[in-house]
């Protein structure tokens, strides 16, 4: 690959979201600034609005790429599917925060919601499972964010690193709790 490959390569929308999660990994949700990014890429901060209306919009795209790493067999369980979300969730620092944010917007593709509704609609009405799912995903958002937060306040040393598997127990429980609720469990 060329010079001037490479260059394309690293600022089309797939190369920009790569060097946003790059960054979102190194650095958190705070330091991920236009500017940053564009340093990373060598490319002025203007060009990166070439590919994303907003910082907002580069934000859901890096969420849509966050939650397409929560795979599951098509056959999968709502659990099944709310456990690969969380996962794919904590898998990124700050992960669970740019999806809640961008979740909370309405923006990005909407995936999460969508695949917890089809897991629920193979047991359940449709309109059943789409409120099924409008209840669960901000479960599955939430319980992941205070994970997330948890960490990093362990890392700071400000609370006991300790509780993973409490709160994995924790975050089983209530999706099961959930879908009992729901008549889906």
């Amino acid at each position: 690959m060329g010079m001037a490959d490479a260059t394309t390569a690293r600022n089309d929308r797939a190369g920009i979201v790569e060097a946003a999660l790059r960054i979102l990994d190194t650095h958190g949700l705070g330091d991920l600034t236009m500017r940053r990014l564009a340093a990373e890429l060598d490319v002025r901060a203007s060009a990166l609005y070439w590919h994303f209306d907003s910082k907002q919009v580069l934000l859901a795209a890096l969420a849509d790429r966050i939650v397409r790493a929560a795979e599951v067999a098509d056959d999968a369980s709502p659990a099944e599917v709310a456990l690969a979300l969380r996962d794919a969730l904590l898998a990124h620092r700050d992960g669970a925060e740019v999806v809640l944010s961008t979740q909370a917007l309405a923006l990005g593709e909407d995936a999460p919601r969508r695949r917890l509704a089809e897991a629920l609609a193979r047991t359940l009405p449709q309109d059943d499972a789409d409120r099924g799912a409008a209840i669960l995903l901000p479960f599955v958002l939430g319980h992941a964010s205070l994970v997330q937060q948890r960490l990093q306040a362990a890392e700071l040393g400000v609370v006991p690193g300790d509780g993973a598997d409490a709160a994995d127990a924790d975050f089983r429980h209530g999706v099961a709790v959930i879908l009992a609720g729901l008549g889906a469990g």
